[in-house]
Protein backbone atom coordinates (compact mmCIF):
# COMPACT_ATOMS: atom_id res chain seq x y z
CA UNK A 1 0.00 0.00 0.00
CA UNK A 2 1.14 3.50 -0.82
CA UNK A 3 2.25 5.62 2.02
CA UNK A 4 0.08 8.55 1.11
CA UNK A 5 -2.83 5.49 1.79
CA UNK A 6 -1.13 4.71 5.09
CA UNK A 7 -0.77 8.04 6.54
CA UNK A 8 -4.41 9.33 5.07
CA UNK A 9 -6.63 8.12 8.10
CA UNK A 10 -4.19 10.26 10.91
CA UNK A 11 -3.75 13.06 8.72
CA UNK A 12 -7.59 13.04 8.75
CA UNK A 13 -7.98 12.66 12.56
CA UNK A 14 -4.98 15.52 12.94
CA UNK A 15 -6.99 17.82 10.89
CA UNK A 16 -10.13 17.02 12.43
CA UNK A 17 -9.40 17.45 15.97
CA UNK A 18 -7.60 20.51 14.97
CA UNK A 19 -10.18 22.63 13.38
CA UNK A 20 -12.70 21.08 16.49
CA UNK A 21 -10.63 22.99 18.69
CA UNK A 22 -10.16 25.83 17.22
CA UNK A 23 -13.61 26.45 17.08
CA UNK A 24 -13.58 27.23 20.73
CA UNK A 25 -12.21 30.88 20.28
CA UNK A 26 -13.75 31.99 23.93
CA UNK A 27 -11.92 29.28 25.59
CA UNK A 28 -8.74 30.62 23.81
CA UNK A 29 -9.74 34.12 24.86
CA UNK A 30 -10.21 33.60 28.43
CA UNK A 31 -7.48 30.86 28.27
CA UNK A 32 -4.88 34.42 27.29
CA UNK A 33 -6.29 36.80 29.53
CA UNK A 34 -5.91 34.53 32.72
CA UNK A 35 -1.92 33.51 30.82
CA UNK A 36 -1.53 37.44 30.46
CA UNK A 37 -2.38 38.05 34.44
CA UNK A 38 -0.11 35.27 35.60
CA UNK A 39 2.67 36.67 33.07
CA UNK A 40 2.52 40.00 34.46
CA UNK A 41 2.80 38.38 38.24
CA UNK A 42 5.75 36.59 37.38
CA UNK A 43 7.23 39.60 35.36
CA UNK A 44 7.49 41.60 38.47
CA UNK A 45 8.24 38.83 40.52
CA UNK A 46 11.22 38.49 38.40
CA UNK A 47 12.18 42.21 38.07
CA UNK A 48 11.81 42.58 41.94
CA UNK A 49 14.28 39.45 42.27
CA UNK A 50 16.86 41.08 40.20
CA UNK A 51 16.71 44.17 41.70
CA UNK A 52 16.70 42.79 44.60
CA UNK A 53 20.01 40.64 44.39
CA UNK A 54 23.29 40.52 42.94
CA UNK A 55 22.92 38.89 39.83
CA UNK A 56 26.73 39.02 38.10
CA UNK A 57 27.40 35.92 36.25
CA UNK A 58 23.42 35.44 35.66
CA UNK A 59 23.10 33.13 32.69
CA UNK A 60 20.04 35.18 31.86
CA UNK A 61 19.36 39.14 31.49
CA UNK A 62 16.48 40.59 32.83
CA UNK A 63 15.05 41.42 29.82
CA UNK A 64 15.54 37.48 28.55
CA UNK A 65 13.61 36.68 31.93
CA UNK A 66 10.58 38.88 30.96
CA UNK A 67 10.25 37.65 27.66
CA UNK A 68 11.02 33.90 28.47
CA UNK A 69 8.18 34.48 31.41
CA UNK A 70 6.03 35.92 28.07
CA UNK A 71 7.15 32.94 25.50
CA UNK A 72 5.96 30.01 28.95
CA UNK A 73 2.47 31.63 29.23
CA UNK A 74 1.84 31.62 25.59
CA UNK A 75 3.31 28.12 25.45
CA UNK A 76 1.73 26.96 28.64
CA UNK A 77 -1.23 24.55 26.70
CA UNK A 78 2.23 22.61 25.41
CA UNK A 79 3.29 21.40 29.20
CA UNK A 80 2.06 17.93 29.76
CA UNK A 81 -0.06 18.47 32.79
CA UNK A 82 -3.41 16.92 31.61
CA UNK A 83 -3.82 14.03 29.49
CA UNK A 84 -6.20 14.06 26.76
CA UNK A 85 -10.00 14.70 27.64
CA UNK A 86 -11.53 13.10 24.55
CA UNK A 87 -9.48 9.61 25.60
CA UNK A 88 -11.11 10.45 29.61
CA UNK A 89 -14.47 10.72 28.03
CA UNK A 90 -14.09 7.03 25.85
CA UNK A 91 -12.53 5.67 28.90
CA UNK A 92 -15.55 6.35 31.18
CA UNK A 93 -18.32 5.62 28.33
CA UNK A 94 -16.59 2.30 27.48
CA UNK A 95 -16.19 4.23 23.88
CA UNK A 96 -12.55 3.22 23.75
CA UNK A 97 -13.16 -0.42 22.46
CA UNK A 98 -14.04 0.92 19.27
CA UNK A 99 -10.42 2.06 18.76
CA UNK A 100 -9.77 -1.08 19.26
CA UNK A 101 -11.79 -2.28 16.09
CA UNK A 102 -10.31 0.33 13.73
CA UNK A 103 -7.99 -0.93 10.85
CA UNK A 104 -5.50 1.34 12.32
CA UNK A 105 -2.87 1.58 15.07
CA UNK A 106 -3.98 3.22 17.61
CA UNK A 107 -1.41 4.51 19.67
CA UNK A 108 -0.75 6.19 16.35
CA UNK A 109 -4.76 7.63 16.08
CA UNK A 110 -4.44 8.72 19.69
CA UNK A 111 -1.13 10.39 19.47
CA UNK A 112 -2.07 12.44 16.35
CA UNK A 113 -5.48 13.46 17.72
CA UNK A 114 -3.46 14.72 20.98
CA UNK A 115 -1.17 16.47 19.19
CA UNK A 116 -4.07 18.26 16.92
CA UNK A 117 -5.71 19.00 20.37
CA UNK A 118 -3.02 20.70 21.69
CA UNK A 119 -2.00 22.31 18.30
CA UNK A 120 -4.69 23.99 18.18
CA UNK A 121 -4.83 25.20 21.57
CA UNK A 122 -1.36 26.11 21.55
CA UNK A 123 -1.05 28.60 18.29
CA UNK A 124 -3.77 30.72 19.18
CA UNK A 125 -2.82 31.36 22.74
CA UNK A 126 0.88 32.25 21.68
CA UNK A 127 -0.36 34.33 18.83
CA UNK A 128 -2.43 36.73 21.14
CA UNK A 129 0.32 36.63 23.67
CA UNK A 130 3.38 37.63 21.12
CA UNK A 131 0.32 40.51 20.26
CA UNK A 132 0.15 41.70 23.62
CA UNK A 133 3.71 41.69 25.09
CA UNK A 134 5.94 41.88 21.60
CA UNK A 135 3.48 44.50 20.20
CA UNK A 136 1.20 46.75 22.36
CA UNK A 137 3.19 46.92 25.38
CA UNK A 138 5.84 49.21 23.57
CA UNK A 139 3.52 50.81 22.15
CA UNK A 140 1.94 51.37 25.57
CA UNK A 141 5.39 52.50 26.44
CA UNK A 142 6.34 49.66 28.66
CA UNK A 143 9.40 48.02 26.42
CA UNK A 144 11.39 47.38 29.41
CA UNK A 145 8.66 44.97 30.00
CA UNK A 146 7.88 43.59 26.87
CA UNK A 147 8.53 40.43 24.65
CA UNK A 148 12.23 40.63 22.86
CA UNK A 149 12.82 39.52 19.76
CA UNK A 150 14.62 36.44 19.28
CA UNK A 151 19.11 36.58 19.30
CA UNK A 152 19.45 36.41 15.37
CA UNK A 153 18.16 35.13 12.67
CA UNK A 154 19.57 31.39 13.38
CA UNK A 155 18.11 31.48 16.57
CA UNK A 156 14.44 32.35 15.58
CA UNK A 157 14.83 29.27 12.86
CA UNK A 158 16.11 27.39 15.56
CA UNK A 159 12.99 28.01 18.18
CA UNK A 160 10.80 27.04 15.53
CA UNK A 161 12.43 23.70 15.02
CA UNK A 162 12.49 23.10 18.91
CA UNK A 163 8.74 24.04 18.50
CA UNK A 164 8.07 21.69 16.65
CA UNK A 165 9.55 18.64 18.34
CA UNK A 166 8.54 20.36 21.94
CA UNK A 167 5.17 19.65 20.24
CA UNK A 168 5.49 16.16 19.51
CA UNK A 169 7.39 15.42 22.45
CA UNK A 170 4.39 17.12 24.87
CA UNK A 171 2.11 14.65 22.69
CA UNK A 172 4.04 11.76 23.62
CA UNK A 173 4.10 12.57 27.29
CA UNK A 174 0.21 13.27 27.38
CA UNK A 175 -0.04 9.56 25.44
CA UNK A 176 1.48 8.43 28.60
CA UNK A 177 -0.83 9.94 30.77
CA UNK A 178 -3.86 8.80 28.44
CA UNK A 179 -2.41 5.43 28.79
CA UNK A 180 -2.31 5.48 32.05
CA UNK A 181 -5.60 6.76 32.39
CA UNK A 182 -7.08 4.02 30.54
CA UNK A 183 -5.68 1.59 32.93
CA UNK A 184 -6.61 3.54 36.07
CA UNK A 185 -10.27 3.60 34.10
CA UNK A 186 -10.23 7.75 35.74
CA UNK A 187 -7.70 10.82 35.00
CA UNK A 188 -8.48 12.68 38.05
CA UNK A 189 -5.37 11.45 40.25
CA UNK A 190 -3.01 10.65 37.08
CA UNK A 191 -3.48 14.53 36.06
CA UNK A 192 -3.26 15.89 39.96
CA UNK A 193 -0.05 13.84 40.22
CA UNK A 194 1.60 15.32 36.78
CA UNK A 195 0.75 18.92 37.06
CA UNK A 196 3.04 19.94 39.95
CA UNK A 197 6.37 17.88 38.27
CA UNK A 198 5.64 19.39 34.38
CA UNK A 199 5.46 22.58 35.53
CA UNK A 200 8.57 22.57 37.87
CA UNK A 201 10.65 21.05 35.32
CA UNK A 202 9.81 21.95 31.99
CA UNK A 203 10.85 25.34 33.36
CA UNK A 204 7.24 26.86 32.71
CA UNK A 205 7.37 28.35 36.52
CA UNK A 206 10.61 29.55 36.62
CA UNK A 207 13.78 28.96 34.10
CA UNK A 208 15.81 26.35 34.49
CA UNK A 209 19.31 28.18 34.01
CA UNK A 210 18.24 30.07 37.23
CA UNK A 211 18.16 27.02 39.27
CA UNK A 212 21.60 25.51 41.12
CA UNK A 213 24.10 25.28 38.56
CA UNK A 214 25.29 21.82 40.56
CA UNK A 215 21.29 20.82 38.98
CA UNK A 216 22.33 22.12 35.45
CA UNK A 217 23.43 19.11 33.83
CA UNK A 218 20.40 16.78 35.03
CA UNK A 219 17.56 19.32 34.58
CA UNK A 220 18.86 19.37 30.87
CA UNK A 221 19.20 16.44 29.94
CA UNK A 222 15.48 15.30 32.04
CA UNK A 223 12.39 15.22 29.02
CA UNK A 224 10.73 17.82 30.04
CA UNK A 225 13.30 20.28 29.42
CA UNK A 226 12.25 20.16 26.00
CA UNK A 227 9.32 21.27 26.12
CA UNK A 228 9.80 24.88 26.87
CA UNK A 229 13.74 25.00 28.22
CA UNK A 230 15.14 24.14 24.97
CA UNK A 231 13.15 25.90 22.75
CA UNK A 232 13.49 29.26 24.78
CA UNK A 233 17.40 28.64 25.27
CA UNK A 234 17.77 28.25 21.85
CA UNK A 235 15.47 31.59 20.82
CA UNK A 236 17.79 33.75 23.22
CA UNK A 237 21.21 32.37 21.76
CA UNK A 238 22.20 30.40 24.95
CA UNK A 239 22.28 27.45 22.76
CA UNK A 240 23.88 27.89 19.54
CA UNK A 241 25.81 26.06 16.36
CA UNK A 242 26.83 22.42 18.32
CA UNK A 243 25.15 23.00 21.40
CA UNK A 244 22.04 24.44 19.69
CA UNK A 245 22.29 20.74 17.53
CA UNK A 246 22.84 19.23 20.57
CA UNK A 247 19.82 20.46 22.29
CA UNK A 248 17.21 19.72 18.98
CA UNK A 249 18.90 16.16 19.58
CA UNK A 250 18.13 15.65 22.72
CA UNK A 251 14.65 16.67 22.06
CA UNK A 252 14.57 14.25 18.72
CA UNK A 253 16.04 11.46 21.47
CA UNK A 254 13.51 11.70 24.24
CA UNK A 255 10.48 11.46 21.18
CA UNK A 256 11.87 8.29 20.11
CA UNK A 257 11.98 7.26 23.69
CA UNK A 258 8.72 7.99 24.72
CA UNK A 259 6.92 6.83 21.87
CA UNK A 260 8.72 3.30 22.27
CA UNK A 261 8.03 3.59 25.76
CA UNK A 262 3.84 4.62 25.32
CA UNK A 263 3.62 2.42 22.21
CA UNK A 264 4.67 -0.95 24.21
CA UNK A 265 2.96 0.11 27.82
CA UNK A 266 -0.53 0.82 25.25
CA UNK A 267 -0.19 -2.82 23.86
CA UNK A 268 -0.02 -4.11 27.25
CA UNK A 269 -2.95 -2.19 29.07
CA UNK A 270 -5.34 -2.58 25.85
CA UNK A 271 -4.73 -5.99 26.03
CA UNK A 272 -6.03 -6.36 29.69
CA UNK A 273 -8.57 -3.58 28.97
CA UNK A 274 -11.97 -4.01 31.04
CA UNK A 275 -14.54 -1.91 29.31
CA UNK A 276 -16.85 -0.33 31.82
CA UNK A 277 -20.37 -1.72 31.62
CA UNK A 278 -19.03 -4.56 30.07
Amino acid sequence: MPVRELVRPYVAAFASRFLQMLQYRTAALAGFGTQCWWGGIKVMVLAAFYGGASMAGTPMSLAQAITYSWLSQGLLVLVPWLGDPEVAQAVRTGAVAYDRLRPVDAYALWFVRSAGWIAARVLPRVALMAAFAAVALPLAGLGDWAWQPPASLAAAVAFLASAVLALLLSTAMVMLLNIATVAALNERGINALAGPVVIVFSGNLLPLVLLPDAWQAALLMQPLAGVVDIPARLYFGLMSGPHALAGLGLQCFWIAVLVALGHAAMDRTMRRLEVQGG
